[in-house]
């Protein structure tokens, strides 16, 4: 029982049942209580009538005619009532059933009846003109009887709710106990380091289940951000690996070439140069890490989608028109969402530079904003050479290049950042055809 105990489910599983049976013997004491003295308020009211019709004759006749009544009264084979008059000093003048004197008034006494043993009555005294008191008296010993029996009933009843009350506290602890093992089970294979593990959720959508979902979808987030962070600490030391090769290499031409100023200069270049890539790709790291690590209220402020793609084509129009290619914004319909005015600006800007840098002369780049329902949508599109079905995927991922953009320079940062935008903004990244050509649609929660 103390293990029982000690079960924060039993615990709450058995102080339910005994609030429920403390309701039940309450209610019980009240019904019993009200039931004793409606039964007392009937006899009551019986007996004040006939007490009255008495009393009229003993009013009118004197003792004698008093006297007459009750043995008339008395030898009726039916008659409920037994009687009683006793003097001032406590003899008793007439009437075949005794009791102690009590007074005027209702009361609960015991009498004996034709010498018989002791009985519980409710006995109504009348003062009498000459200082007797008169008495009528009610066998009580039915209604003790009947109420006994309500006693034993409302007893055994009682017991069947303590049993059933205890029945259900164990069953009820065992079925909470068993929902929270399942949490408790798939916490201990996380800490043991089973990442995988989730907790077992049923059809019934209860409250078990919700709080189920909401943990393994806290679980799948972490387990992608560990996955998340082995692939960059993977591809980080993979993508290192040759500029700092290079930028070594660098380093010992410069040490190894003729004491040249004009030499030893360009190495240092060469080896600036390498340094400013590494310095690229750790700010763009950086930059995901950043925007992962942001809370809402940085997504606090509305923004207009369209007037801030104007912004940006206007920023980038010049470049990408002497690059040979041209850009057009399009807004289907206004559409305002709430965010991060720079990160949003970001996107576009990698959108473009990705478009730009991916593309052949004479490219037509197209900036679309919609908004449709709930979702606002900004589309970055070409008419280009497009991305293989297979390929598009992946290319959002951390460190993808394709073969085409390995002679590029790039880090396979820019889409990847992309898509923890959108995702920061409660949105994502889709890679789409756009035959011909690429499509980047980026959906996002309408303010």
């Amino acid at each position: 029982m103390t293990r029982l105990w000690r079960s924060a489910t039993y615990r709450v599983a058995f102080l339910h049942s005994a609030a429920f049976a403390f309701a039940v013997l309450l209610l019980g004491m009240g019904v019993y209580v009200l039931a004793d003295a409606n039964f007392r308020r009937e006899q009551d009211r019986t007996l004040m009538p006939e007490a009255a019709r008495v009393v009229r004759e003993y009013a009118e006749g004197g003792m004698g005619d008093l006297a007459s009544s009750i043995r008339k009264r008395e030898s009726r084979p039916h008659n409920n009532f037994s009687y009683a008059v006793i003097a001032r000093d406590g003899r008793q003048l007439l009437g075949s059933t005794w009791l102690a004197p009590v007074g005027a008034g209702v009361h609960s006494v015991m009498v004996r009846r034709h010498g018989g043993p002791l009985q519980p009555a409710r006995v109504l005294g009348t003062p009498l003109s000459n200082g007797d008191i008169f008495y009528v008296v009610i066998d009580s010993e039915e209604l003790n009887r009947l109420e006994d029996q309500i006693l034993m009933l409302f007893g055994g009843g009682f017991l069947l709710v303590m049993l059933m009350g205890a029945g259900s506290a164990l069953l009820m602890g065992r079925h909470l106990k068993r929902r929270l093992e399942r949490i408790e089970v798939t916490a201990r294979a996380i800490r043991a380091g089973d990442l995988g593990s989730r907790v077992a959720v049923g059809a019934a959508d209860d409250e078990f289940d919700r709080v189920g979902r909401s943990l393994n979808a806290m679980l799948d987030r972490i387990d992608g951000l560990v996955t998340d962070l082995r692939q960059v600490s993977s591809d980080v030391a993979h993508d290192m690996r040759t500029p700092l090769a290079r930028l070594r290499g660098e380093i010992e031409a410069g040490l190894n070439a003729a004491p040249d100023a004009t030499a030893q200069h360009r190495a240092l270049q060469r080896a600036l140069e390498r340094s400013d890539a590494l310095m690229t790709l750790f700010n763009a790291i950086l930059r995901i890490a950043e925007v992962e690590g942001q809370s809402g209220a940085d997504f606090a402020e509305t923004i207009d989608l369209a007037a801030l793609a104007c912004a940006a084509c206007d920023m980038y129009a010049p470049a990408i028109e002497d690059g040979g290619r041209t850009l057009r914004l399009d807004v289907e319909r206004p559409a305002q969402v709430t965010g991060n005015r720079e990160l949003l600006t970001q996107v576009i800007s990698n959108l473009l530079d990705n478009a730009q840098s991916h593309t052949p002369d004479g490219t037509a780049i197209t900036v679309t904003v919609s908004g449709h329902g709930r979702e606002a949508r900004i589309m970055v599109s070409d008419d280009g050479p497009g991305v293989a079905a297979a390929d598009r995927a992946r290319i959002a991922q951390r460190f993808v290049r394709l073969d085409k953009g390995r002679s590029k320079p790039g880090h396979g940062l820019g889409l990847n950042l992309v898509a923890t935008i959108a995702r920061a903004h409660g949105g994502g990244l889709r890679i789409e055809d756009n035959a011909p050509g690429l499509r980047a649609v980026v959906a996002l929660r309408s303010a």
